[in-house]
């Protein structure tokens, strides 16, 4: 089955370019506001848009995602509410392909089955779910595949490729690279560290290659586009939401503005970066 994932690297393939996917906390600061930068973000350069299922023990996230996931909580944001908002965006928006990014918690609890039933009722295209390992496939993994969700796996510095062969099995959609050793935000990624690795991880795969943590400006997307299919940014998006909220975390006029001005200026890097395209 080819998802709206595939045809999007496919289209980006065709037009000799790397994509720019952006990572958004549901919820964050509320939901009206998460829903319309959501909604923004294709016109701003945007290919596919990664939507957190806030959680309160994130194990990945830096301390700005990891305060936007308790921004979200604290604003009454549900798994629930987070397919709703999908949902809500595939009213106006058919074709953007979306990823929902998170820990395997809040899917338990909601029940796999119901979940997934859910998610494509809602317009989910993939999940990344960092917590749970190829060892435990079972549990998630093979029932989104089987249901018709991308199921995208990490790969970090420290996956070798001893590792990487099991990685990469029941790996859908694209990899998600991760950069730096560390948490998301942490660090700034070494572009040829990165070349390297990507060119490592295509040896083992036909699958597009996404690189994100610690992703900031146009100049750091445009270095990492030289290698990868995809460039993800999240903790400089939420650190420009948080910025532009009032003195009590709420919302202002420019909190929407404040995040797709900065995606536009991201996807002007990676779009700056040109290759042959696929026939």
């Amino acid at each position: 089955m080819t998802t709206r994932i595939d045809r999007r690297f496919a289209d980006l393939a065709r037009e000799g370019r790397a994509g720019l996917v952006t990572f958004v906390m549901a919820g964050d600061p509320d939901y009206d506001t998460s829903l319309a930068i959501v909604r923004a973000l294709p016109k701003a350069g945007a290919d596919v848009i990664e939507i957190g299922m806030p959680f309160t023990d994130p194990m990945a996230d830096g301390p700005a995602i990891q305060a936007a996931g308790l921004r979200a909580l604290k604003a009454g944001q549900t798994l629930k509410k987070t397919l709703q908002l999908v949902r809500e965006f595939r009213m106006s928006d058919p074709d953007t392909p979306v990823v929902l990014m998170g820990y395997y918690n809040p899917v338990y609890i909601y029940g796999v089955e119901s979940f997934l039933a859910d998610a494509i009722a809602a317009g989910v295209d993939g999940l990344i779910v960092v917590d749970l390992p190829p060892e435990e496939d079972g549990e998630l993994c093979v029932p989104a595949l089987k249901a018709g969700l991308n199921f995208i796996r990490l790969a970090t510095p420290t996956t070798d490729d001893e590792r990487l062969p099991a990685v990469l099995t029941n790996t859908s959609g694209f990899v998600y690279y991760v950069s730096i050793t560390g948490i998301t935000g942490s660090a700034t990624p070494n572009a040829s560290r990165v070349s390297d690795a990507v060119r490592r991880i295509k040896r083992h795969t036909g699958l597009p290659v996404a690189v994100g943590f610690g992703v900031r400006t146009a100049q750091n997307a445009r270095d990492i586009a030289q290698d990868a299919d995809a460039v993800v940014v999240g903790s400089a998006l939420i650190d420009r939401l948080r910025d532009s909220l009032d003195d009590k975390g709420r919302a202002t006029s420019g909190t929407v503005q404040a995040v797709t001005a900065l995606a536009s200026e991201l996807a002007d890097g990676v779009r700056s970066v040109r290759r042959v395209a696929a026939q």
